[in-house]
């Protein structure tokens, strides 16, 4: 008797019960070849690429260079953007020194010419004009 009731209930409730499981689990089901997809994919790369960051450096080093900029606040936005390419370009090259923006303003001009000589030791050319 007992079985009889127990297959009863079951019949009963697994219509129900699989209609539950589709609605709760089915998008799951269906993002699975994209999660899948996404795990064989190498990562994207975090940041710039690296030839954008050396073309931004050379053109901000001559723009931080230049005999006298316009206004001061130029000089200081230049710097700041300078400082940020160079901290981006060490982290790019593996070396892993303090950001420049992140250091007091009396240190930052030694920790400048620190991260370009590392970057120069690293392989990457600061100066664009060919050596004579």
């Amino acid at each position: 008797m007992w079985t009889g009731v127990l297959s009863f209930a079951a019949i009963a409730a697994a219509p129900s019960l699989f209609l539950w499981a589709l609605v709760r689990f089915g998008p799951l089901l269906l993002d699975l070849p994209e999660w899948f997809a996404s795990r064989r994919r190498p990562p994207a790369p975090i940041g710039r690429p690296y030839e954008r960051l050396v073309g931004d450096l050379h053109r901000l080093r001559r723009e931080v260079r230049a005999p006298a900029p316009s206004s001061r606040v130029r000089r200081v936005a230049a710097l700041a953007a300078y400082d940020d390419v160079l901290s981006d370009l060490c982290r790019a090259v593996g070396d892993d020194r303090p950001r420049l923006t992140d250091l007091p303003e009396r240190e930052r001009p030694f920790a400048r010419l620190q991260a370009e000589a590392a970057l120069e030791a690293a392989g990457v050319p600061l100066d664009t004009r060919p050596a004579a």
